[in-house]
């Protein structure tokens, strides 16, 4: 088996899917690496560093595709990409596809095997393959960082001869791998934190770094996967009073809440930004799904009400070194669970295979994802997508 590495494509990307130290252990398993020329420059690994790991590199994107058997890349295709791919072959990447049913129906159309990694069960067996909390850590790092630099204030309590300087007031609201990676973050810069989430069973990791959990009484919205399920108009209207008393008091808000397949709540509303001391900061991790605060700008920093708004979309990004590593670990770790001799070993049976591949064989084979395309997953249905 051949598998390609993709330059990865989008304002501000600079993660690759697999890097050179993998290169290695993947070629022991029979897996051949090939890497488009100038993929992981930008997180800084070459393209010797990989010739020296044993990958070949293709100097354009045709080639590196020709005789791929598939393709490992970070950001889901456009259509336009799928048509590139070889018919027959398989693409692992994050898709969303509850969200684009077009790719989709083009990746159906073209017979490719697709593995939507944002889609792996969160189970003991499949942690190691968990993309999205190993990108989420790198996400939850940054926010904090960003924050930091962009408030006017100190984080930490300073003791100084012009007298005590409080800390800085953090609100972290979802306490997910970014969110409890923001308040680790946050503490450890001194700052005093507050966390809100839905699910009622984090309280006890918020509390385990030093913050106080933010309590309100509602329904408990855990569901079985550690996702958050959507919650009644009566306990949302709860739940707003709470955040708004809390967003009022803040130096920082961090948001890290999401609904997989559904735009991100809007749990900070205008009224709430217009509450918080000119100076203060939001850094808006949802702002690719449209954002938790309803004035976040999805790519830009913006000031509103005296309150900086980041809403930057590359936040995994600007770590790239070490989020292109634990990507990359990742795909190592489905790879090896997926394969056999440098062969496929698909059992549909198994939950982590069930649960992640998405097309196969010219059809759409997962049950969520057919319903949301339009309910048979033939091939037929993307025309000539």
């Amino acid at each position: 088996m051949r598998i390609a590495v993709r330059k990865e494509g989008g304002p501000g990307e600079r993660r690759v899917a697999i890097v050179p130290e993998s290169v290695k252990r993947l070629t022991a398993k029979k897996i051949d690496v090939s890497v488009e020329a100038g993929a992981g420059a930008a997180a800084f690994a070459s393209d010797d560093e990989y010739r020296a790991a044993g990958a070949r590199v293709d100097a354009s994107t045709e080639a590196l595709l020709a005789d791929a058997d598939a393709v490992i890349q970070i950001r889901p295709p456009s259509v336009a990409e799928v048509a590139q791919l070889k018919e027959g072959s398989a693409l692992v990447s994050l898709l969303f596809p509850l969200v684009d049913q077009d790719v989709v129906r083009a990746l159906a159309a073209r017979k490719v095997t697709s593995f939507a990694v944002d889609m792996i069960p969160r189970t003991t067996v499949a942690q190691m393959m968990d993309v999205l909390s190993s990108q989420a850590t790198a996400a939850g790092y940054e926010a904090v960082l960003m924050a930091a630099a962009a408030l006017p204030r100190f984080f930490p309590m300073l003791m100084t001869a012009a007298g005590t300087i409080a800390p800085a007031r953090v609100l972290v609201l979802g306490a997910g791998v970014a969110g409890l990676q923001a308040i680790g973050t946050a503490r450890r810069l001194g700052a005093v934190v507050e966390a809100f989430d839905v699910r009622k069973v984090v309280k006890e990791q918020v509390e385990s770094l030093g913050a106080k959990f933010v309590e309100v009484d509602t329904e408990d919205a855990a569901t079985a996967g550690g996702y958050a399920k959507e919650l009644t108009q009566e306990a949302k209207n709860k739940q707003a009073e709470a955040i708004a008393r809390h967003v009022a008091k803040a130096d920082v808000v961090v948001c890290t809440a999401l609904v997989p397949g559904r735009r991100a709540p809007v749990l900070v509303t205008e009224e709430m930004v217009k509450s918080m001391r000119a100076g203060s900061v939001i850094v808006d991790l949802a702002a690719e799904q449209q954002g938790n605060c309803a004035l976040t700008k999805p790519g830009a920093t913006v000031v509103e009400h005296g309150v900086t708004l980041i809403g930057a979309t590359d936040l995994t990004s600007r770590m790239c070194a070490h989020a292109s590593q634990m990507y990359s670990r990742n795909m190592e770790k489905l790879l090896f669970y997926v394969t056999k001799d440098g062969a496929w070993k698909l059992d549909f049976k198994d939950e982590i295979v069930a649960g992640s591949v998405i097309t196969h064989e010219g059809q759409i084979v997962h049950t969520k994802v057919k319903e949301a395309a339009g309910g048979s997953g033939a091939a037929e249905k993307a025309g000539a997508a």
